[in-house]
């Protein structure tokens, strides 16, 4: 059985029924959670003009309340734009409340904007993200350490023991090196063996355990529809907003694993990263090894197209993996 997951971050370009798309995405995850689906993937990004959601673990929590067996992966929080002690005591609370149920990717983002707009210094990300990652393995023990020169404890201490699941997200060595220094799981950002093999070297070399979660080769966005055609002449265009929005935001030198180069509908769906398949479309696609993400609610779907495409998901892609399995 694959790993089935629902990504939201809830973009809205019009945003005339923002409030509706927000809870119309904790339904569907409720829903999800009923048929199986594995998990619910968010992310966090700020001040974008299409609503693109800056707080994902406010969406963590409402959905966990919704939810019984779901797990919320936020993908990726962006590290050195928190505080890092109340960052560990949101996450521990949510931790608890969940059951362990949330897994958290520490980035440090891509866009030199969001750090100006919170005054952060872009040139000290590397080193606030060290920060960062050092101050939540030391807060969630319970014990007090030293943080900034004064002595410090937070509590509650999180459920999940020796902490709850944090990886170490980016496309670069820096970012291996971290993980490695940590002894914490790495998540490269698109498919990058070289990177995997570098980061196992500075495991070697730190004298640390770790794992790699990294992308397949080919990881699409997935929607479903029993018309494809249909679906790309109706809604085509919001595919292509979330392409171009998240393309721009992007420099050369960051790697990712939905990266598009299309600029009209046509090239998008020729291209593949995003893709709407029939079920019996997204079965074969699964029955070849691939994880499904499906993205119901893409670049300011209308909900009820996203609802169809979940249904689908749910009633008759889930069953039949299962029973082949």
């Amino acid at each position: 059985m694959p790993v089935s997951v629902v990504r939201f971050n809830l973009v809205d370009p019009v945003a005339d029924a923002l409030g509706e798309r927000c809870r119309a995405a904790v339904e569907m995850a409720a829903y999800a959670d009923v048929h199986g689906v594995s998990t619910v993937q968010t992310e966090e990004h700020h001040g974008a003009a299409d609503n693109w959601l800056p707080s994902p673990f406010a969406f963590a929590g409402v959905v966990f309340g919704a939810t019984r067996r779901i797990a919320v992966t936020v993908s990726a929080v962006i590290g050195p734009l928190h505080d890092p002690l109340r960052l560990a005591e949101d996450i521990a609370v949510l931790d608890l409340l969940s059951g362990g149920r949330l897994v958290t990717v520490a980035g440090i983002g891509y866009r030199p904007e969001e750090y100006a707009a919170f005054g952060v210094d872009w040139t000290r990300r590397g080193r606030l993200q060290d920060e960062l990652v050092d101050t939540l393995l030391k807060a969630w023990t319970g014990e007090e350490f030293v943080y900034r020169g004064r002595t410090v404890r937070v509590t509650p201490r999180p459920g999940t023991r020796p902490h709850p699941l944090l990886l170490v997200g980016g496309s670069s060595k820096a970012a291996a090196r971290r993980a490695a220094r940590f002894g914490l799981p790495f998540f490269p950002s698109a498919h990058l063996p070289d990177l995997e093999s570098y980061y196992n070297e500075r495991l070697t070399e730190y004298g640390t355990e770790g794992w790699t979660m990294m992308p397949a080769a080919e990881t699409p966005l997935l929607h479903l529809s029993e018309d494809p055609d249909r679906t790309w002449a109706e809604h085509g265009e919001h595919f292509l907003h979330e392409a171009l929005t998240y393309a721009s935001w992007q420099s050369e030198d960051v790697r990712s694993a939905v990266r598009s180069a299309a600029t009209t509908v046509e090239e998008l769906r020729a291209e593949g990263v995003y893709r709407v398949l029939t079920p019996d479309a997204c079965v074969a696609f699964a029955e070849g090894g691939a994880d499904l993400v499906l993205h119901p609610l893409v670049g300011g779907m209308p909900v009820d197209e996203g609802w169809r495409s979940l249904v689908l998901f749910a009633e008759q892609v889930l069953p039949r993996l299962r029973g082949k399995e």
